[in-house]
C-alpha cells in the first residue's frame, strides 16, 4: 500500500506539470479521531472485555493442565504402567485443547478477528464517510492518513483537515 501511495505520488509531481499548482492535498490523523470517537471507544471496551474473559479461561486451563502435570510428576515413580499412560494421554489432551482454544479465539480467523471486523467497521466506514465529506467540502484532490503507513515527513497544518471531520463527528 505504502508503495502504491508512493508510486501515485511520483506520477502527480512527474506527469502533472502546471496542473501541479492546483492540486490540493489534505491530510487527517485517525487515531486521534478513532481516539475521541465515543462508538470506537465502546467497541475497543467490548473486545477488551472479551479478551479478558477468554485470556481468563485460558489461563484457567493452562492451570489445571500444569496441576495434573505435577501430580503426575510426584507420583509417576508409583503409578502402574497402564495409569502413567492415561495420565500422559490425559495431559496431551488437556494441551491439545488449549492450542485449539487459543486458535479458535485469538488465531487468524478467530473470534477476535471477526469479533473487531463485526463492531470497528461501522465505525470506520462512519469515519471514511465523514473524511469524504470534509475532502469535497474542503474541495482537496488527495486526503491522506498519517497516522497509519504513510508517514509524511512535512506537511503545513493548513491542510490538516482532522479537526473538521472531528466536526463533521461532533467530537471535541
Amino acid at each position: 500500500m505504502k508503495k502504491f501511495i508512493l508510486s501515485l505520488a511520483a506520477f502527480i509531481f512527474l506527469f502533472s506539470g502546471l496542473s501541479f499548482c492546483q492540486l490540493k492535498i489534505g491530510f487527517v490523523d485517525s487515531k486521534t479521531i478513532m481516539s475521541k470517537l465515543p462508538d470506537a471507544l465502546d467497541a475497543k471496551q467490548k473486545i477488551d472485555a472479551l479478551i479478558r474473559d477468554w485470556q481468563t479461561e485460558l489461563t484457567k486451563m493452562e492451570n489445571d493442565k500444569k496441576a495434573k502435570e505435577e501430580d503426575y510428576d510426584k507420583r509417576k515413580l508409583i503409578m502402574t504402567e497402564q495409569t502413567r499412560n492415561d495420565l500422559e494421554a490425559e495431559i496431551k489432551k488437556l494441551d491439545q485443547q488449549i492450542t485449539d482454544y487459543r486458535d479458535k479465539k485469538f488465531g487468524t480467523n478467530g473470534e477476535l478477528f471477526q469479533k473487531q471486523e463485526e463492531l470497528m467497521k461501522p465505525v470506520q466506514n462512519k469515519v471514511f464517510n465523514a473524511i469524504q465529506d470534509v475532502a469535497k467540502e474542503e474541495d482537496l484532490d488527495f486526503v491522506f492518513d498519517r497516522s497509519g503507513d504513510i508517514m509524511l515527513m512535512y506537511a503545513k497544518e493548513k491542510y490538516d483537515i482532522t479537526p473538521q471531520v472531528m466536526d463533521k463527528l461532533k467530537l471535541q
